[in-house]
């Protein structure tokens, strides 16, 4: 039997489950409930609820390994759309970004990239309705059925704009359950805060029973985005910075003290001290300190008369909003010095309202789209 038959079944199974949910709660609340109506137990079900653990894994495993990208890859999603059963083995089948680089769940938009090679998005302005959409792949493509991972509405006020972050982009209010978080700037528009709807704990976790569906979960601030005065107006490119609320500086500096000790692994000479004893020496207290992202300093190019910087080949229009954030390593911490080059966000413009963003860990989808509408918004302090 082939995958496109058993998603085809699986799809039948959903509707049909969807139906008998939807004629449950049809009636009317005022009407007396009929005790003679059949149970649930005795409706005959699909050969496909009840199928063998095993075989059920194997299916949902072979399902994830062959649809690897979006609009395919929505097969994944109905697996997990079934039941129970089959939620649970398609969530310990499908692991999360860090691990695999792929986008599959809602959840996955808040959970780290991956550490190896970034995860590579657009992004779409529309001036006229000042909304920004997030689509996951390299470029737009011909027949415009990219996968919508976030939307943004811009929402000036007196004192303030809101960058209204959802996952659809027909619906911005705070109390739909596509709400996911919000980006506020001052009134000069060089700070910026993020506000995350939901706990760190509460996102890997579904909501609680007693919660209001109706009513969007308590917002925690999850970063911050400075950009500098320019006071003497100079020409050149905008200097930020970003203090990640949210992620500890140790989850930059684990990574690189894990591949220290597999480098240093012969016995020190006497009288020096191994890059793994400096490790050793490093505060908990530094280690725990919100991680903060900077600028990558570009080169001033003598040809071209202009600031450059390697996007390597994701960015092709100049623009005073393109940059590139690293992490800000103090010194003493004894980083590689691969890691204050590495580049965790790339943001850049190639083509008339179109962008590229490519992130990696530890940022999420959230954090990064939130970082780069942060370039839409008016600066007249910060421009040359």
């Amino acid at each position: 039997m082939s995958f496109k038959s058993i998603l085809r079944d699986l799809k039948e199974v959903r509707d049909g489950l969807g139906g008998i949910s939807k004629r449950t709660w049809s009636k009317s609340s005022h009407i007396a409930p009929d005790h003679t109506v059949t149970p649930l137990e005795n409706i005959p079900q699909s050969p496909w609820a009840s199928l063998p653990p095993e075989l059920l894994h194997e299916i949902i495993r072979r399902v994830e390994e062959s649809e690897t990208a979006w609009p395919a890859r929505a097969a994944v999603v109905s697996c997990a759309s079934v039941c129970k059963s089959w939620r649970g083995i398609t969530m310990e089948i499908v692991k999360i970004p860090e691990q695999c680089g792929k986008l599959t769940f809602p959840i996955s938009l808040k959970q780290p990239g991956p550490r190896d090679l970034p995860i590579q998005c657009f992004i779409k302005r529309n001036r006229a309705t000042a909304t920004y959409i997030l689509y996951y792949g390299l470029m737009p493509s011909e027949m415009e059925n990219d996968k919508l991972l976030l939307a943004a509405r811009r929402v000036r006020r007196a004192t303030c704009t809101d960058f209204v972050i959802s996952l659809s982009a027909k619906n911005f209010s705070r109390r739909s359950s596509t709400y996911v978080g919000k980006l506020r700037s001052g009134f000069l528009g060089t700070k910026f805060t993020i506000y995350d709807n939901q706990t760190a704990s509460s996102t890997a976790q579904a909501q609680p029973k007693q919660a209001s569906p109706k009513l969007p979960a308590a917002s925690y601030t999850s970063g911050s985005i400075t950009y500098e005065l320019n006071v003497l107006r100079t020409r050149g490119p905008r200097r930020m910075h970003c203090v990640m609320d949210s992620i500890p500086l140790s989850s930059v500096i684990a990574e690189t003290s894990a591949v220290k000790e597999e480098v240093s692994s012969s016995p020190s000479p006497k009288g020096e001290t191994s890059s793994t004893d400096k490790e050793s020496n490093i505060s908990p207290t530094l280690l725990d300190q919100p991680l903060v992202l900077k600028n990558k300093s570009p080169r001033w190019h003598e040809q071209l008369q202009c600031w450059c910087l390697n996007f390597k080949g994701r960015v092709t229009v100049a623009s005073v909003k393109n940059f590139q954030l690293v992490a800000d390593i103090d010194p003493s911490l004894d980083a590689m010095p691969e890691e204050h080059e590495r580049v965790i966000l790339q943001f850049g413009k190639i083509g008339k309202d179109i962008f590229t963003m490519d992130y990696r860990y530890p940022l999420s989808v959230f954090q990064a789209f939130a970082i780069c509408i942060s370039s839409f918004d008016t600066k007249p302090a910060c421009e040359g």
